[in-house]
């Protein structure tokens, strides 16, 4: 009981090597393209979804996994690179792109908070990388992300009240984001147990 409870596990795994300070250069560019593109292809998904102005994605998912993987600078390095990337071409959950789009749509306070929600997560899951570990820091970065979006939302969509904003920037969102942070903290002791390192 004391182990599943544990934040921290007592084993290293080759995956780690992702975020450690001493990676080679190619694994960290490797890293930080990767979850960059893997961000596209999650707000890209089918299973996208508008009930509201906030679309329903696989995108927190990534970044998420981007801090659980690549550690804080490399986690905010990738999701900097896709918010980069929705400059100049439309790889966010809408079909739009630009700065002008970036920062006038109603879902762009979860968008900006992302660098800041990886890298908060690759911080915390330093130390705190097992299952329970990994969840916290996860459930940690998506108080950032939701917080962040609902005050950006709260004003852009210019809702009457902040409890319609929390409604539906936030709690129509819970039970959806709690199965992702579940998922990805199951994925990643998965692979941290699957790639042990025996050394």
């Amino acid at each position: 009981m004391t182990d599943a409870l544990s934040l921290r596990s007592s084993y290293s795994a080759l995956v780690d090597r992702l975020r450690a300070g001493d990676a080679s250069v190619l694994t960290q560019v490797a890293g930080v393209v990767g979850f960059a593109f893997l961000t596209v292809l999650a707000a890209k998904t089918q299973f996208r979804l508008y009930l509201w102005e906030v679309p329903i994605t696989l995108q927190t998912a990534a970044v998420y996994a981007s801090g659980l993987y690549l550690g804080w600078r490399n986690g905010l390095l990738a999701q900097l690179l896709y918010l980069t990337l929705g400059l100049f071409l439309p790889v966010f959950a809408g079909d739009g792109y630009g700065a002008g789009y970036l920062f006038g749509v109603a879902s762009a306070g979860y968008l900006l908070s992302y660098p800041v929600a990886a890298a908060t997560i690759g911080a915390l899951s330093e130390q705190w990388n097992s299952f329970s570990g990994s969840t916290l820091a996860s459930l940690t970065g998506a108080a950032i992300v939701f917080a962040s979006g609902v005050v950006w939302l709260h004003f852009v969509a210019d809702h009457a009240t902040w409890m319609e904003s929390i409604d539906k920037g936030f709690l129509r969102f819970v039970g959806i984001d709690l199965l992702k942070v579940i998922g990805v903290g199951l994925l990643y002791k998965g692979t941290r147990v699957l790639a042990r390192d025996t050394e």
